[in-house]
C-alpha cells in the first residue's frame, strides 16, 4: 500500500449550474419585459397609429394640407383651398371628414368652420375641425 495512488476523480462539473443560470437569467429577462405595459405614445386617440400618414389618409391633395391634427373633438385641418382642383373643391371638406374619421371607424357629424386668428401666417389657408361620431 506503499504504491502511487490513484488520481482523484474529477469534481462535478461548476460549468453546467453556471450554465443553466443564463439560460434563467434570459428567460426571466424575457418574462419580465412581457408583463409590461404597451407604448401607448404609438397609438393616436382613436385608435390611430401615430405612423399614418394623415397628410395622403386625409384625401386632399398633398400640395394643399397644411396639418391634419386628432384633437378631442376630433380633426382639425388646415388647407389651402387655391391647391385644390376647382372640380374638387366644393366636396373636398367632406371627403377629408369622411377619410380621417373613417381611421376611427366612425361616420363624420358635422363639420365646422375656424376663423382665421392670424390670416397673415398662411394668407388664404382655410381651418376647418371634423366632429366625429
Amino acid at each position: 500500500m506503499t504504491g502511487p495512488r490513484a488520481p482523484a476523480p474529477p469534481a462535478a462539473a461548476p460549468h453546467v449550474a453556471a450554465g443553466r443560470r443564463v439560460p434563467l437569467s434570459l428567460i426571466a429577462l424575457l418574462g419580465l419585459t412581457a408583463c409590461g405595459d404597451r407604448m401607448t405614445t404609438d397609438i393616436l386617440p382613436g385608435g390611430i397609429p401615430a405612423r399614418t400618414d394623415l397628410h395622403q389618409a386625409s384625401g386632399l391633395p398633398p400640395a394643399s394640407v397644411r396639418t391634419v391634427a386628432r384633437r378631442d373633438f376630433g380633426w382639425r385641418v388646415i388647407y389651402q383651398p387655391t391647391a385644390i382642383p376647382p372640380n374638387d373643391l366644393p366636396r373636398a371638406e367632406s371627403r377629408a371628414a369622411v377619410a380621417l374619421c373613417g381611421l376611427e371607424r366612425r361616420a363624420p357629424l358635422r363639420i365646422v368652420q375656424q376663423p382665421r386668428i392670424d390670416p397673415s401666417a398662411d394668407p388664404g389657408a382655410r381651418i376647418f375641425d371634423i366632429f366625429c361620431a
